[in-house]
């Protein structure tokens, strides 16, 4: 009989953890002016077709997506010229922001116990907990990031910012998204990710930060300003 600890189940823990939110059709928020999601079967196998075919109607910038430099900038690069390395199997750090008011400003503080890994390679997750109001009339007054602070990661060499909201910008029913992170970022060749869900639990994981990968891949859209992504992390001690 063999060892009986080789019999045991494997952890409950996951070995990859979703970021992204589901599109789901006639449901999914959109910004003033981008296009709602929807999902329309064209093709059906319960109405005798060979198989089942969506068409999409879906913006750039839906649900859980990355924004390229050149949704701010004619001359930045597209979706489908971003560097891969960029954002696939990247290092994390995740800032736990969940203290943070409606509205209120991100500082260097709040980051500064971050500061010895923020370099070259590494992707900062900016965990506010908003997404739990993903979906309803407050989920634009979530907390913003400094642009002072967008400058200095750009010196650090951080060039991949995500958040769980819908930008890393201050945004007022008055003026909208202000765009200064936005320019900041991606006018130095970063991206950023926008609308993940999820960040609090990478928390609880069970891995390690300094073990968890990121893969925020994006469709290959030519000549786009940005698509929707599939966030996900995992240990890099998974063996795929």
């Amino acid at each position: 009989m063999g060892d009986a600890s080789a019999m045991q189940p494997l952890s409950s823990k996951p070995a990859f953890i979703d970021l992204s939110h589901a599109l789901i059709p006639n449901e999914t928020p959109a910004c003033d002016g981008h296009p709602s999601y929807n999902a329309c079967c064209v093709l059906s196998l319960a109405k005798g077709g060979i198989a089942n075919v969506h068409s999409l109607t879906i913006g750039t910038h839906t649900g859980t997506h990355i924004d390229a430099p050149y949704h701010f900038f004619d001359d930045g690069i597209t979706v489908d010229q971003l560097d891969l390395s960029l954002l696939t199997a990247v290092p994390i750090v995740v800032a736990d922001l969940r203290s943070k008011k409606a509205g209120e400003k991100i500082t260097w503080d709040d980051l500064k116990k971050h500061e010895e890994r923020l370099r070259s390679g590494v992707a900062l997750l900016l965990c506010t907990g908003w997404s739990k109001h993903w979906g309803k009339p407050d989920y634009s007054q979530h907390p913003y990031l400094d642009p002072d602070v967008a400058s200095g990661l750009i010196d650090m060499g951080v060039r991949v910012v995500g958040v769980d909201a819908m930008s890393p910008d201050k945004v007022t029913e008055e003026a909208g998204d202000s765009g200064h992170v936005h320019r900041i970022i991606l006018g130095n060749g970063g991206v950023i990710v926008e609308n993940l869900r999820g960040l609090e639990d990478l928390f609880t994981s069970g891995i390690e930060e300094e073990d968890m990968r990121l893969s925020i891949l994006p469709l290959r859209l030519g000549a786009c300003d940005g698509s929707p992504v599939r966030a996900v992390v995992w240990s890099r001690k998974v063996v795929l």
